[in-house]
């Protein structure tokens, strides 16, 4: 695969693309920075993964739920007891779609 080199009229296309203003300081140090990331994926790319298994992720990923456990619940009342308002068994709070 070949791959290209990031030049500064390809920085100011992006950013126009995405409706970024850029200056010149940063239009050059984003073209080193995409080109030095675009030579490191050329030295990935060469690399052999025949022999190594695609996944989905870099690290194991594990579920962080816990178990369901049946619990007392609190009763409806003693919960709105601490409440500044309530109405009707249900919390009162302040409106904030309009």
């Amino acid at each position: 695969m070949n791959f290209m080199t990031i030049n500064r009229d390809d920085i100011i296309h992006v950013a126009d693309l995405a409706r970024l203003e850029i200056d010149e300081e940063s239009i050059q140090k984003f073209a080193v920075q995409i080109d030095d990331i675009l030579k490191y994926i050329k030295i990935i790319n060469n690399l052999n993964t025949e022999n190594i298994a695609p996944t989905s992720h870099a690290i194991v990923l594990t579920n962080a739920f816990r178990d369901d456990e049946i619990k007392q619940y609190i009763e409806r009342d003693a919960l709105l007891e601490n409440s500044p308002e309530k109405d009707n068994g249900s919390f009162v709070v302040p409106k904030v779609v309009g």
